[in-house]
């Protein structure tokens, strides 16, 4: 009985690779070219990257540390002993966010070379640099997408201050879009400290954003964790307004009666006074409740406001981190080798030599 194997004569393809070295030298020629055409005019990125420790009560860690052990299990304690609404792990999805993307446009950016100094959202929109050779390619498919786009009637925006993040162009979203992938911003679950990376063509640009990206996340966290504590600040700020202008009033109606019925003996006289007098003690007390309250409400509102220690703080980047233009036109000569070297050995049939054998 007659069995076809197939098998592999790697010498035989050796010997017919070497001989093919014209072949090799000329695609490799014409791939180095075409590479080095295509990823020299890309433009520079630069990244700048910020750790922030965020403070962590003695409860928070404690539990923290339990649910880190329990996850080594494989076991999801939950996040219930937190009373926290927004957690660490999700600060990520607020960079999605399109309020947060939109805070951003008004920050004033300056480039390196001192050319430029405007806003962001201008910046991103009309001082970006472009690789000519992807125009034709992005207008193709402008067009393309055109074509099942409905028509926008929304008028696109030019002035930071009247864009709208509920409803925005199409132009305006898309941009949008742009910037939020610049912004990332990674947590460590276990040690909750927050990365933040930002990605920009000028290097300046790019720490300017990463500071303003930190600070901007900072005063988000503080504004959610003192809500309460803020609005029991404000309304008991009103309170002790109210207070103190009933008791200015019961003061100043006490004060007239004295002045005006002074050395009078009547009854009658000495029990509206005493009536106003303690009205006015009444008042008073009430004042100093309210101040009371308001000290509390204060002293509560700083426990609330959490502080951050920053582990690494904003540097302009020096050197590039991408395009990685050596590792491209590499890679491009690596693929061109197995593609031409693929085509030859199945022109030669080298890659599986059929033997007959019983």
């Amino acid at each position: 009985m007659d069995e076809r194997v197939k098998i592999i004569d790697l010498t035989k393809i050796v010997k017919t690779l070497l001989s093919k070295k014209k072949v090799f030298i000329k695609t490799w020629i014409v791939t180095f070219i075409l590479s080095c055409i295509w990823i020299l005019p890309q433009p520079r990125f630069y990244t700048c990257e910020v750790k922030l420790a965020p403070e962590v009560s003695g409860e928070e860690l404690g539990s923290g540390r339990l649910a880190s052990i329990a996850s080594s299990f494989g076991i999801n304690l939950g996040s219930s002993s937190s009373q926290d609404a927004i957690y660490p792990e999700l600060y990520p999805e607020l960079f999605a966010s399109p309020e947060f993307i939109v805070g951003l446009y008004g920050v004033q950016v300056t480039t390196k070379d001192k050319e430029l100094t405007t806003d962001y959202f201008t910046y991103m929109k009309k001082h970006q640099k472009k690789n000519k050779l992807t125009w034709p390619f992005k207008w193709t498919l402008s067009k393309i997408r055109n074509l099942f786009e409905t028509k926008d009637n929304i008028v696109q925006s030019n002035n930071t201050d009247k864009i709208n993040p509920f409803i925005m162009n199409r132009k305006d979203y898309y941009l949008m879009q742009k910037i939020s992938n610049n912004f990332l911003c990674l947590v460590d679950s276990r040690t909750s400290v927050i990365t933040i990376k930002v990605t920009d063509q000028d290097p300046l640009v790019c720490a300017t954003m990463a500071d303003s990206v930190k600070r901007q996340l900072q005063n988000y966290i503080i504004r959610y964790r003192t809500s309460k504590a803020s609005d029991d600040v404000i309304h008991y700020m009103q309170m002790c307004d109210s207070a103190e202008a009933e008791y200015d009033a019961a003061l100043l109606a006490y004060n007239r009666f004295c002045d005006s019925h002074n050395h009078i003996t009547k009854q009658s006289y000495l029990s509206e006074r005493n009536k106003l007098e303690s009205e006015l003690s009444i008042k008073q007390n009430a004042l100093s409740a309210m101040k009371i309250q308001l000290q509390s409400a204060k002293v509560r509102q700083q426990e609330k406001t959490p502080s951050f220690t920053t582990l690494k703080s904003t540097i302009v980047p020096v050197k590039p981190a991408g395009p990685k233009r050596m590792a491209f036109v590499i890679c491009m000569l690596f693929l061109a080798t197995i593609v031409i070297s693929v085509k030859i050995l199945l022109r030669e049939n080298l890659l599986f030599i059929p033997l007959h054998g019983r």
